[in-house]
């Protein structure tokens, strides 16, 4: 009884409780979270009577270590509705809507 609870509780005395995000993807993260506040401003302040419940998936791509790519895809199911990408400045804190 004794081996089972100490293989039980192994694991966790060797894996760190304060995971810290990766460096590399900082820039990524930064600008996902910035889009999502600003995404989620803008589909509040438009009062739309939808039938359908539309969510939102993000994507980032880095570009260097202030610039990333952020693009939005609103799906209801499996049918995409609409995409819009976003150009984000993360060190001056600016997104840019790219227009397709």
């Amino acid at each position: 009884m004794k081996k089972l609870i100490a293989l039980i509780l192994f694991p966790f005395l060797i894996i760190p409780f304060a995971a810290k995000a990766n460096d590399n993807f900082s820039v990524e993260i930064e600008a996902l979270t910035l889009v999502m506040e600003q995404y989620k401003e803008d589909t509040e302040s438009s009062i739309e009577l939808d039938i359908e419940d539309k969510t939102p998936s993000y994507m980032a791509l880095k570009q260097d270590e202030c610039n990333a790519t952020v693009e939005v895809t609103e799906k209801t199911g499996l049918e995409v509705v609409n995409t819009e990408s976003f150009d984000v400045n993360v060190c001056l804190k600016e997104i840019y809507k790219v227009i397709n």
